[in-house]
């Protein structure tokens, strides 16, 4: 299959797959350290003119970086891994030198100049996937992992790295199969009688998978909301207290807060966890008119930022009337707008924490200066998101992932109804298979190159 995957997708590609590549795999800029990796057949003899040795399979080599020239470049460390026992599955050899941008810009091309090319973006667990080293949802992974927005994310990253969930597909792939072993013997001795007992077990095995795929949906949409976190914006009419909240929770001074209308002028943004739940959230300008051209910029920009939110806290003073600041966030956002109302500066009024619902919108009544009903806001912020709390086993998942698992799930469905009902054995067979197929993209077995172009280019450089 992946020698199929290789020849498929070297179709689509601008570049050879069997090319030697290399790319810095640090970020650039000062630093204590910077690698070069390089992985492709002719690694090691690039090495060789580098280096000027022949290194040990999984050794670190102290040594000098060379130019094609002899002039001494950097002092630095060597790590050869012989394939296919490597993590792209070829010959990979890493440059470990000092950190800045001249000597590491030096090095690679030192490298490039030898044989090597410039890596893709994701190419090296591009190799990996199509080396058989990894699979699709290890792959993302990995990027899942670089890009974390919390240590919970990062945990749930690192056990679909290690295979957490491409375990819990092949073992439904496994029922499946013994499933349509069965289902095809019986299509192809049609004369045979079919034991009731044996539905029975069959109808039950099926059972057990639809159970099976509503856990591990489950697990996945958790999985989904520790990557993507959701993203919130802070509006309201100048002076409510939108930077405060702000600074709240955040735990910090992140907004300057003062007395005088319009102190917000451009989009605040910070990034937090809520109990492991990565949120985007932004300070926005008070929404009013203005004749001031820098305030008037900032609204738009608020505007914007709204458009492109997954939900909008809009912020009025507590004794505001309510009805007027639902009407107010109705006529600017629409009726169907994502709105929570926060009504600030309870400590003022005679009011409690509080969350309920007027019009079928949510509103939470809290005191941004004391802290009051903070918790509240917190709870349903995680919510908002379907967020249940990260648990022991989450594993990270993409909207793509709850998507094949939902059709496996209905096609196992409708074989069990099938199976039940009509007996109608080739339609069970089918439906068998589109679960089987559907489960197949999790994992990369089934794999279109538009899916793999997308998932891959999102990478970083050197991974």
């Amino acid at each position: 299959m992946r020698a199929f995957l290789r020849k498929s997708w070297q179709k689509v590609l601008n570049y050879e797959i069997e090319d030697t590549i290399a790319a810095i795999a640090t970020p650039p800029g000062p630093g204590g350290i910077a690698i070069v990796r390089i992985s492709g057949a002719k690694a090691l003899s690039i090495i060789r003119e580098i280096a000027g040795l022949e290194p040990r399979p999984r050794h670190a080599h102290i040594c000098t970086f060379s130019d094609k020239n002899g002039m001494a470049m950097d002092h630095g460390l060597v790590l050869f891994f012989p394939g296919p026992h490597s993590f792209t599955g070829e010959d990979v050899v890493e440059l470990h030198g000092h950190g800045g941008l001249i000597v590491s810009e030096w090095l690679l091309s030192s490298v490039l100049g030898l044989g090597a090319r410039a890596a893709e973006p994701g190419e090296f667990t591009l190799r990996a996937f199509l080396n058989d080293k990894i699979d699709l949802t290890q792959a993302e992974a990995v990027a899942d992992l670089v890009n974390s927005g919390s240590r919970e994310a990062a945990q749930a990253a690192l056990r679909s790295l290690d295979g957490v969930f491409s375990e819990q597909v092949k073992t439904l792939q496994k029922n499946l199969t013994e499933v349509r072993v069965h289902i095809e013997a019986w299509l192809d001795f049609p004369d045979e009688d079919i034991e009731p007992a044996k539905v029975v077990e069959i109808q039950d095995q099926l059972k057990e998978s639809v159970r099976f795929l509503e856990h591990l949906r489950s697990v996945a949409r958790d999985g989904v909301q520790l990557r993507d976190g959701v993203d919130i914006v802070i509006a309201g009419p100048p002076n409510v207290g939108k930077s405060s909240l702000m600074n709240r929770l955040a735990g910090y001074d992140a907004a300057i807060v003062t007395p005088i209308p319009g102190t917000t002028r451009d989009l605040l943004r910070e990034h937090l966890s809520i109990d492991g739940l990565p949120v985007t959230l932004t300070d926005t300008a008070g929404f009013r008119v203005s004749s001031d051209p820098i305030e008037t910029e900032g609204v738009r920009r608020a505007q914007l930022a709204i458009e492109r939110a997954d939900r909008i806290f809009w912020m009025v003073d507590v004794q505001d009337d309510l009805d007027k600041a639902l009407e107010a966030v109705r006529c600017e956002f629409g009726p169907d707008s994502a709105v929570t109302i926060l009504q600030n500066k309870i400590d003022l009024v005679s009011e409690n924490a509080d969350c309920f619902a007027h019009e079928n919108v949510t509103i939470i009544r809290l005191s941004a200066l004391t802290g009051e009903g903070i918790s509240i806001l917190r709870e349903h912020m995680k919510s908002l998101a379907g967020f249940g709390g990260e648990v022991p086993g989450t594993f990270s998942a993409r909207s793509r992932h709850i998507d094949a698992l939902q059709r496996a799930e209905n096609s196992i469905r409708n074989a069990k109804k099938e199976l039940f009902g009509n007996k109608a054995l080739e339609l069970v067979a089918e439906e068998l298979r589109f679960g089987q197929s559907a489960l197949s993209e999790l994992t990369g077995a089934i794999s279109s190159d538009d899916l793999l172009g997308e998932i891959f280019s999102g990478f970083c450089i050197g991974k």
